[in-house]
């Protein structure tokens, strides 16, 4: 059976190398990987998606709308403009940070509210504040790896070793780091 994951965000928040390094554990484990991503103007703060498809034998690297069991969402404006991806019976977890556009900086338009709510009441959706998280782990930018500890134990990927991961994967001096976050990640689901 495959199992596909949709990871998104905004340029610069790391989404792509959660996507990369779950790739990687999903192969060490020895699972058919697809991954395809989309960087849109994600060096201008735009929008960054990442597809994650794993199983026996994966056809496609593609989540059809209405496919993905997970939608990952690294800012929550993001989860909503990505939600018809997830299945009637998906997961959502969403990081409760705001990142305003270039029509919401620019005063074109306002920030929408009510977000959370929305999405509450749609699907069933996990809500963190990822860059508290981060920051008491003393740097923001390990948000990307807290979220990715989440998919982690939410899907039940326990089983791989996702130090070597980190370690085969990651700046040495960050190592530490971001094994800690894994971890902070893994114990919030």
């Amino acid at each position: 059976m495959t199992k596909s994951i949709l990871l998104v965000g905004v340029g610069g928040q790391g989404t792509i190398l959660a996507s990369k390094l779950l790739t990687m554990g999903l192969m060490e484990a020895g699972y058919d990987v697809k991954m395809s991503e989309i960087h849109g103007m994600s060096q201008r703060g735009g929008s960054v998606s990442s597809q994650v498809r794993y199983g026996d034998k994966v056809e496609s690297p593609v989540i059809e709308i209405g496919g993905a069991d997970m939608l990952v969402s690294f800012e929550k404006m993001e989860a909503l403009r990505w939600l018809e991806y997830l299945k009637p019976e998906g997961k959502v977890v969403v990081n409760d940070y705001e990142i305003a556009s270039m029509p919401i900086i620019i005063g074109k338009a306002d920030y929408p509210t009510g977000i959370i709510e929305e999405l509450s009441g749609k699907v069933q959706t996990t809500v963190i504040d990822a860059a508290k998280h981060a920051e008491e782990l003393g740097n923001p930018k390990v948000m990307n790896v807290i979220l990715l500890g989440m998919i982690i134990q939410s899907m039940k990927l326990n089983d791989i070793n996702w130090a070597k991961i980190i370690i085969d994967n990651v700046k040495p001096q960050f190592v530490d780091l971001n094994l800690k976050a894994l971890e902070v990640g893994m114990n919030l689901v």
